[in-house]
């Protein structure tokens, strides 16, 4: 099987088509329809349903779906390890939680090039559970996390306790404290997905006897900045992160809710394989990063 193929599977199966994208990649259609007949005959499986609205994966194909992107990230990893054989790089590659790469790394990095001039950052943002499994495959250097690794083979450490809170546009018709039972009744602008803020959320409305289930949610977005732009504009109230929101504070934009008896943050750790499998500049990032302490951040 080639990566090629592979990476032309992914891209149909996100699009439900073999002719859309057949047109964007500038290939025929049957010769797009013969490579992935080839990868079916190659793991002897059905990959594919076709009909005339388009195609869908089968039980298989999901479980392709679920492992191609890791492997064809790997495989350029490879290539781009091959090319450099023999430079000198002290490019490290980290990877991070959308919400720390955004708001709280930029900064962190700002402070460790002081400390490390020779050091070049490579960022990018990701899921958690994407992110463990790149620091496991070699494809970055460390990972930053919103929770404890699940593999045991991997060394992390907690290096921010983020606090949440809950904004409302500064002359929003809100008390500065509320009840729990109140803040059900406001619009709620919610992250949506697979996101930190919304599993520590529904964990602890669930101790006080709710869940989010119960919230009047208006708007369901993927993104803080959104978030953010909705309560800026007066639609409602929203849980986003205290760093990104310090701006908006400052200029009196938003205000803080406080909820009685009802604090939420969530935890940041930094993994990385063994130390005895990296290089000396990853090792010197790591050491120089613990030292950094509360001061990471902005």
């Amino acid at each position: 099987m080639h990566i090629e193929s592979l990476e032309f599977f992914q891209k149909i199966a996100r699009l439900k088509s073999i002719s859309k994208v057949a047109h964007s990649s500038h290939i025929s259609q049957s010769a797009l329809s013969q490579q992935m007949q080839r990868i079916e005959e190659s793991l002897g499986f059905q990959l594919f349903i076709r009909s005339n609205r388009g195609v869908e994966l089968t039980e298989r194909g999901n479980i392709v779906l679920k492992y191609s992107d890791n492997i064809i990230r790997t495989y350029k990893k490879m290539m781009e390890e091959l090319a450099n054989q023999g430079k000198a790089d002290d490019t490290i590659k980290i990877e991070a939680d959308r919400t720390i790469a955004t708001y709280c790394l930029p900064c962190a990095l700002y402070k460790m090039k002081e400390n490390y001039p020779s050091h070049k950052y490579d960022l990018v943002s990701g899921s958690s559970e994407e992110i463990e499994q790149d620091v496991l495959n070699d494809i970055c250097d460390i990972g930053f996390i919103t929770s404890k690794p699940a593999e045991n083979s991997l060394s992390s450490v907690e290096v921010v306790n983020e606090k949440v809170v809950l904004i409302a546009r500064s002359n929003y018709n809100i008390s500065e404290q509320i009840m729990v039972k109140d803040f059900l009744l406001f619009p709620h602008i919610l992250l949506k997905g697979d996101c930190i803020i919304r599993e520590e959320l529904d964990n602890i409305l669930n101790h006080s006897g709710y869940s989010l289930n119960d919230l009047n949610i208006i708007f369901e977005l993927d993104s803080i900045e959104a978030v953010k732009t909705m309560v800026s504009r007066g639609y409602g109230i929203g849980f986003v992160p205290y760093t990104s929101v310090k701006r908006e504070l400052h200029n009196k934009e938003v205000k803080i809710v406080k909820i009685k008896d009802m604090v939420l943050s969530y935890r940041i750790f930094l993994v990385n394989k063994p130390e005895i499998k990296l290089n000396t500049c990853t090792v010197e990032f790591i050491e120089g990063f613990k030292k950094l302490g509360v001061n990471i951040c902005c």
